[in-house]
């Protein structure tokens, strides 16, 4: 049995799925976080939080890395780890550093630096000839005007640091463009308390389907899970709205996805990690979106094992180990799994789910989870804001993204403004 040090968490699903995998593999975890309130404010009323199952939890300065490592060492010294993982992209890099401290495994810490901001994964990866949009890193709004001028409307306007689509917009216009650039400068610190670079991203609109490349990378070597669909609503922001496994594509756009995420996972020198690579297959071929060094979030890790039976976040754990992962497939019955977020389209305060009780009952639903009455809504056009979702599964072929639309359909939120 394993000890592994958790360095913070998401509060959504993860938080729930990798305390899980650990427990699964027949381990212990400590806990350590800045702010045990900020999760347990996320569990539901009467609910213990699976972070709670931590053998210890520990309060330290997760946002100062040169106080933190100092006493992650002493920690390990008086509780002694096996290795070091987490969910939250904030900390990923925090997470390596603390596992190079203690000669732990685990990915090289400037990997997962340049991996976690986007201005430098676009750096790397154009320097390495992955094919990405055109894009320009902006100080100031003279380099934002100057560079949106050279690009070209449409673009896309985001931030190097915040994750979850947070203030990623699509603008057409000089006018949407200062309407993007002053809502980023007017959020100069994220949810975690950390004091955010106010550098802009701007890159060209990429047309095209978006899918997800789910991988593992250990000791050098990058397997290819899956290619996972993705649906994107609220524009002029991009929400994920769901998702299905494996992705409905021809055998030319899956080879291409899977090869361009291997890649782009290569360029940036990670190891020893779980990866979820956003692509783009656009009409003159796959773009790299993003590469996320962590677990797919919006539970498409739950799609993966509901029809390949691979566990991702116990791979996560397995070689946050130095473990050789369990990646074998197993016939589980469902051939396609599919996700739908309910998305609020206003804000306001939850009255109630209508249709909650006859789409639970349908033979074909996997999960069905809705946010209870009296919760507090914000569209604030990230994926932050859902209602709840719905995920269901084909036996037969690639229908689950089709059922699972209906079964949203028959979904309808009441919110009442206050």
């Amino acid at each position: 049995m394993a000890h592994l040090l958790m360095v913070e968490s998401w509060v959504g699903s993860m938080s729930r799925l990798l305390p899980r995998a650990v427990r699964e593999g027949g381990h212990t975890f400590t806990f350590l976080t800045r702010d045990l309130h900020h999760y347990l404010r996320a569990a539901p009323e009467g609910v213990q939080h699976p972070i709670l199952g931590a053998r210890h939890v520990l309060t330290g300065p997760t946002n100062d890395p040169d106080r933190l490592l100092p006493f992650a060492e002493q920690a390990h010294h008086a509780l002694g780890f096996d290795g070091v993982i987490s969910s939250c992209d904030y900390y990923l890099p925090t997470a390596a550093r603390i596992a190079r401290r203690l000669g732990l495994p685990g990915p090289a810490p400037e990997a997962m630096d340049h991996a976690c901001r986007k201005d430098a994964t676009r750096d790397v990866l154009a320097r390495a000839g992955v094919p990405g949009p055109r894009y320009a890193v902006c100080a100031d709004w003279v380099e934002t005007g100057g560079a949106a001028a050279r690009i070209g409307f449409p673009l896309v306007v985001k931030p190097v640091d915040l994750c979850a689509g947070m203030f990623v917009r699509r603008v057409d216009d000089e006018t949407q463009l200062a309407d993007a650039h002053r809502a980023l400068a007017d959020f100069p610190v994220n949810a975690r308390g950390q004091r955010r670079d106010p550098v802009v991203l701007l890159e060209e609109l990429l047309h095209g389907p978006e899918v997800s490349v789910e991988t593992v990378t250990h000791r050098g070597t990058t397997h290819v899970v899956g290619v996972t669909d993705k649906s994107v609503g609220g524009a002029p922001a991009f929400v994920e709205t769901g998702h299905m496994f494996p992705a409905a594509l021809t055998e030319a756009d899956a080879r291409a996805a899977r090869d361009t995420a291997v890649r782009a996972i290569e360029a940036l020198g990670l190891d020893d990690v779980v990866a979820h690579t956003e692509i783009k297959l656009t009409p003159d071929g796959p773009r790299v979106v993003e590469v996320n060094p962590r677990p797919a979030g919006n539970r498409i890790t739950e799609l993966v094992r509901h029809v390949t039976g691979i566990d991702l976040t116990a791979a996560c754990v397995d070689v946050a180990l130095g473990r050789e992962p369990d990646l074998r497939p197993h016939d589980t019955g469902l051939r396609s799994a599919a996700i739908g977020f309910l998305v609020p389209g206003t804000g306001g305060v939850l009255e109630a789910v209508d249709g909650g009780d006859t789409v639970g009952e349908a033979r074909d639903v996997l999960e069905l989870s809705l946010a209870a009455p009296g919760t507090r809504v914000t569209a604030d056009g990230s994926n932050n804001g859902y209602l709840g979702h719905v995920m269901a599964g084909d036996a037969a072929g690639l229908g689950a993204r089709a059922r699972t639309e209906a079964l949203l359909a028959d979904l309808r939120p009441r919110v009442v403004t206050r």
